[in-house]
């Protein structure tokens, strides 16, 4: 009798196991995909300020003589 409570008890766990770990799967690929186009799009802004900087002249400040 006491077997039978146990595993009842183990069975009973499975569900929220399995709901927990899609769960995971799920947020870590959404975490993922967040971190990747974070990267991409500070890849794209880095290169626009790069082509920016190149298109407008520099600008040579003096500084003023006492």
């Amino acid at each position: 009798m006491d077997l039978q409570i146990l595993w009842d008890a183990l069975l009973a766990l499975v569900p929220p196991t399995l709901v927990g770990g899609l769960f995971y799967v799920i947020m870590r690929g959404i975490l993922r995909a967040d971190s990747k186009e974070r990267q991409v799009y500070a890849k794209m802004e880095a290169e626009m300020r790069a082509q920016n900087e190149a298109k407008t002249p520099q600008k040579v400040t003096k500084k003023p003589q006492k």
